[in-house]
């Protein structure tokens, strides 16, 4: 079973805010087996809406659309909806009391412009909300499934749990699709590609995706079977094959984040860890402790923007600057050193750069970044060069930090 998502908005389409809803709906096709083939943004025109809706319907069994669903006049969706199916809209009484009861229990009135909300498509089957007022609706038609969703993420998210997947799941009964998603970090995506071509024979039914992040690119498998177990094993199969080629390079999977890993990590060595930053200002300690339960190996760090701040705080040799610069080697080491000592900890790391978008030089040009690793067994340091975008030198750089220290507790050269 294929699909199609359309999202409904002019500040979808105008750029004013972020569809978010697509990706969320898609992941729940994809989970229980429908094979979504395209995702569509249209803005609020009945016209455009009812071409979108018509088209897709002919290309695809199922076609979810989310927004348009209110009761204000820019709220079309319905209107395009009985147009393209050729229905009237029904008014439901029990619906509208429902809603009236539910601004009674919150002590308003509720306002009149919501018995729009009670209009909706004849022969419809209805799934409820239970946050708000827009009901979703389904309708079935020549072996197509259209369903309209509203565009409020948490009310979207709610029927589409409760009711949709559960409906789609009777209906797709005897398809499997499995999706894994193997994460790699500390290489390029066309290095990667490059090591796993060559061996790569993907079996009938299996498709392999490059998704390339700040932290790194993961590995997408999709498998498709005549059963779930028959589409596992086939996705299973990749991923050992996968594994063998790049697992240096491979630190979790599916939901598993680099944070979590190494915090992980540190939690079952029974390590502590701290920072220093420059170039990060923070963002490297901000992305560790964004995982519950990282007091438990996170010490602290120091933000050591200034040279004054990087001799002070943290006993770097002002000659060290003087002689090879804040970006050096030298001072990284130096700022890893120093911060182990000052805070007492087993691993600290530590990033100095040029984020960008000036204050490069010939020989340092923007995105020259050193991180260095300092713990018991001594310091070290690596150079990077990301780039000349300064937010994406900075994500960049607090994982690369991540993954040197799991390549250092992992004992991974």
């Amino acid at each position: 079973m294929d699909a199609e998502i359309i999202t409904i908005g002019d500040e979808i389409v105008t750029g004013h805010i972020v569809d978010t809803n697509a990706a969320y709906i898609a992941q729940q096709l994809t989970g229980i087996g429908v094979d979504v083939k395209r995702v569509t943004s249209v803005g609020d025109s009945l016209e455009t809406m009812v071409e979108a809706f018509r088209l897709a319907l002919k290309r695809a069994a199922v076609v979810v659309t989310t927004g348009g669903l209110g009761p204000t006049d820019d709220d079309i969706t319905k209107k395009a909806i009985v147009k393209v199916f050729k229905r009237n809209l029904i008014f439901h009484e029990e619906v509208l009391a429902d809603i009236r009861a539910r601004y009674a229990q919150r002590g308003i009135d509720m306002p009149a412009i919501n018995q729009n909300q009670a209009l909706l498509p004849q022969g419809a089957k209805l799934f409820p909300n239970r946050i708000g007022s827009a009901l979703g609706i389904c309708l079935e038609e020549k072996e197509r499934i259209f369903i309209a969703l509203p565009g409020v993420p948490v009310e979207m998210k709610q029927i589409l749990t409760d009711s949709v997947v559960p409906f789609l799941q009777g209906v797709n009964a005897h398809a499997a699709l499995k999706t894994l998603r193997i994460r790699t970090t500390g290489i390029m995506e066309s290095r990667l590609a490059e090591m796993i071509s060559p061996g790569l024979k993907l079996e009938p039914g299996v498709r392999l995706a490059y998704l390339p992040s700040y932290g790194g690119i993961d590995l997408r498998i999709m498998a498709s079977g005549e059963s779930a177990d028959n589409a596992d094993a086939k996705a299973q199969r990749l991923a050992r094959c996968l594994e063998s080629v790049v697992g240096r390079y491979i630190y979790g999977g599916n939901d598993d984040t680099l944070e979590g890993v190494v915090g992980q990590l540190l939690k079952d060595n029974d390590k502590t860890l701290a920072v220093a930053e420059s170039c990060t200002a923070g963002q490297l300690g901000m992305l560790i402790t964004s995982v519950p339960g990282s007091s438990a190996y996170f010490v602290g760090g120091i933000v050591a923007y200034s040279n004054d701040v990087k001799t002070s705080l943290l006993s770097v040799d002002p000659a060290i600057i003087a002689q090879y610069g804040a970006v050096s080697e030298e001072c990284a080491k130096a700022m890893a050193d120093g911060c182990r000592k000052q805070l007492a900890c087993d691993y600290a790391l530590s990033v100095t750069g040029i984020a960008g978008p000036d204050g490069g030089t010939d020989d340092k040009p923007v995105g020259t970044t050193f991180i260095g690793l300092s713990s018991a067994h001594g310091s070290y340091c690596r150079k990077f060069n990301f780039g000349t975008h300064r937010e994406s030198n900075r994500a960049r750089a607090s994982y690369a930090a991540l993954e040197l220290l799991r390549r250092e507790i992992l004992d991974i050269r």
